[in-house]
């Protein structure tokens, strides 16, 4: 399909085509977000007004808006400048005030002529026992009162632009809108009772009542399913691509992995077993595998990982991980160099830290093929980076990475499969919007051995005894511990974080046995600091939150979050897993500043009840949003102006198996359904989807 169908063309104008928009209003709506008409229409009322007609303004309850039918009475000018200007009136049962500032006399007697009943609408308010409507909203004659909505919406709104003129706007808009052919399932229309597109956005700009504003009003409910729809189309869409792209069949018989089973003391877990199984079905398929690998804080997904690499490297072929940061990168290699060593295949480490000779080296045993897995950060990226025969790229922590670096190093290896791994539990609802287009394994159990971790909360007006405690652990029992402070300045000139006095404070006490790494720190230094904490050599490390993902030191099994009210739950979860991860108890310490909000409260219950990590994701995307639960910013979430992921999860659902049936029903979309979920796509700027759409 070359372009957009002529049938949309009247939606998608400029804006000061439409009546009572000229060029400046429609610089204003920018604001809004909104630059055609169809924007607009997406632009839903977020409030409403009851204007229907009142007996008297006793019936009110101050400050409310109010609609009253009233005899105008006297006029009071203003006595003073900077004075209101006043005209009395009276309803059935009470005489009110209503009052205008900045009046024209003239004018206000022209609307309220004395003696003569008017329909008066506003906010109602009580001043000195008063009641009084200062600049009513309406000012109507009896006879033209059937103009008056008996429910007004109310828009957002941005500067420049008031509620009249979107009102008008919007009216103009919906006069525009195309017969189009329905793309909802009809089963799911008639289960759900929802109405066709046009009347949905004709019911949603005319509210009659607080319910019609509701999310789950019928009206509603069908518009943030289109807007699913769309997106799920768009994801199915490009998984459909990619499973049409021809991927290497990858068929390994476990040899090698069954050698790195031999040299473990432990056994898989069920859930590792069922992972690695669906993983390695994947790829011995002749379609490229795009796989979501979820587990928890300290679930294994190291050996599930490890078993993907190496049936790349039984099949003749090459594997790599890519980690986000330098950190992380050496500490896979640390996890996963002894199981390589007992398979007996080659890895090396690339990160931007490789120069000259040793970088040539390692390049070559890539490009030979010498080397069977690579591990490192971005650096693998780079261009003069090639493999002999790349088959499988497994990246870590998605979130951190965009899909265009996704695709980077797919490139690498035309036909190879990738493997997304992340530790941070995410709730169903934004796993389908955000890797809808991949399949999920799940890692739900924790290995054999792993410790539970025992969470308290205590105030930091308990610090002398925590610093105490803490002494007793590190001195008498040779423990270690992780001491994580908030990104907070002390104070606006010294601009020291909150870390560095802590160092100070717990250096006074213990010497040099307390380590501090930071995100100002330079990476050798950090690296250093780590090391030293990792070999025993310091006890006690303080940090910020660069410790949060993937730091692996067994022995250390405290720790203590300072200001931790000033977290999300996620980012406490992650640095709980830190700990827990030896033979020995590990506990967990929260220390909050008194008094505790209600939010802050909440969370730091739920952290101390449960080591969840999915349950602990459910609650973080009610208590905040999809966009933080993520991290709008690099999250890659669509911008949903109607749909509600959190609240609507269930529909999300919906529109993901609908859509995938869909295209496998009618993979090139011609039927008279397929027709009409173009025409959706189109309408929601889905352009891309469309270019996937494969004919023939």
């Amino acid at each position: 399909m070359s372009g957009r169908p002529e049938i949309l063309f009247p939606l998608f104008g400029a804006l000061d085509g439409l009546e009572g928009i000229g060029p400046k209003i429609a610089r204003h709506f920018k604001g809004l977000g909104v630059e055609t008409p169809k924007d607009l229409l997406f632009l839903l009322p977020q409030s409403g007004i009851d204007r229907r007609v009142r007996n008297s303004v006793k019936d009110t309850r101050p400050p409310e808006v109010a609609t009253l039918k009233v005899v105008v009475g006297n006029h009071i000018p203003a006595r003073q400048r900077g004075r209101p200007y006043r005209v009395i009136v009276r309803d059935a049962q009470q005489e009110f005030q209503l009052v205008f500032f900045h009046a024209r006399a003239e004018y206000l007697q022209r609307i309220l002529p004395t003696g003569q009943v008017r329909i008066v609408s506003g906010k109602v308010e009580m001043f000195d026992g008063v009641y009084q409507m200062a600049h009513p909203d309406h000012i109507l004659p009896p006879e033209e009162a059937a103009r008056l909505p008996r429910f007004e919406p109310v828009y957002p709104l941005t500067s420049g632009v008031t509620q009249r003129v979107i009102q008008r706007a919007v009216g103009a808009a919906l006069s525009r809108l195309p017969r189009v052919a329905e793309w909802i399932d009809p089963g799911l229309m008639a289960r759900e009772g929802w109405p066709g597109w046009a009347e949905a956005l004709r019911k949603a700009h005319a509210p009659t009542s607080l319910a019609d504003l509701s999310a789950d009003a019928p009206a509603r409910r069908r518009l943030a399913y289109d807007e699913l729809l769309a997106h799920q189309l768009t994801l199915a869409l490009a998984r459909a691509q990619r499973q049409r792209a021809k991927g290497a069949e990858t068929r390994a018989e476990g040899r090698l992995f069954a050698k790195v089973l031999d040299s473990l003391p432990y056994a898989p877990t069920k859930a590792q077993e069922r992972a690695i199984n669906e993983i390695l079905a994947d790829m011995a398929a002749p379609h490229r595998m795009n796989r979501l690998l979820q587990g928890d804080v300290g679930a294994g997904k190291t050996l599930v990982a490890m078993a993907a690499l190496l049936a790349a490297v039984e099949a003749g072929g090459q594997g790599v991980l890519m980690a986000p940061t330098e950190i992380l990168a050496r500490q896979h290699l640390e996890g996963l160099a002894p199981l390589a060593q007992a398979a007996g295949v080659s890895v090396v480490l690339l990160t931007g830290r490789d120069k000259g000779r040793e970088r040539e080296r390692k390049l070559s045993e890539l490009a030979r093929g010498r080397a069977g897995i690579a591990i490192g950060t971005h650096a693998l990226f780079q261009r003069d980076v090639s493999f002999a025969n790349l088959r499988l790229a497994v990246i870590d922590e998605q979130h951190r990475f965009g899909v265009a670096q996704r695709m980077a190093l797919g490139k690498k290896g035309e036909r190879a499969d990738c493997l997304v791994m992340t530790a941070t539990p995410i709730p169903r609802s934004l796993a389908l919007v955000q890797y809808g287009d991949m399949d999920v394994s799940i890692l739900d159990e924790k290995p054999p051995g792993r410790q539970p971790i025992v969470t308290s909360l205590a105030s930091t007006e308990r610090m002398g005894e925590v610093v105490a405690h803490l002494r007793r652990a590190v001195e008498a029992e040779g423990r270690q511990a992780y001491w994580v402070c908030p990104l907070v300045e002390e104070s606006e000139t010294v601009t020291l974080t909150a870390a560095q006095s802590r160092f100070d404070a717990l250096r006074a006490v213990f010497g040099d046995r307390v380590g501090l790494v930071h995100g100002q720190l330079p990476p050798a230094e950090r690296d250093v600091a780590m090391a030293r904490f990792v070999s025993g050599e310091t006890r006690i490390l303080v940090a910020t939150t660069v410790i949060e993902v993937g730091v692996n030191v067994p022995n250390a099994t405290i720790m203590v979050i300072e200001r931790a009210e000033s977290f999300g739950l996620a980012q406490l979860h992650q640095l709980r897993g830190r700990v827990g991860r030896g033979t020995g108890a590990s506990t967990c310490l929260l220390l909050y500043d008194p008094p505790l909000g209600e939010a802050a409260a909440r969370r730091l219950k739920l952290m101390r009840d449960t080591e969840d990590g999915f349950l602990i994701s459910e609650e973080d995307l009610a208590m905040r949003g999809a966009g933080d639960v993520i991290g709008t910013a690099q999250s890659g979430l669509p911008r949903f102006r109607i749909a509600d992921i959190e609240r609507q999860a269930d529909l999300m659902a919906i529109a993901q198996s609908d859509a995938r049936k869909l295209l496998s029903d009618d993979p090139t979309l011609s039927s008279d359904r397929g027709a009409a979920a173009r025409l959706l796509l189109w309408l929601m700027e889905k352009d891309k989807a469309i270019r996937l759409i494969h004919v023939g």
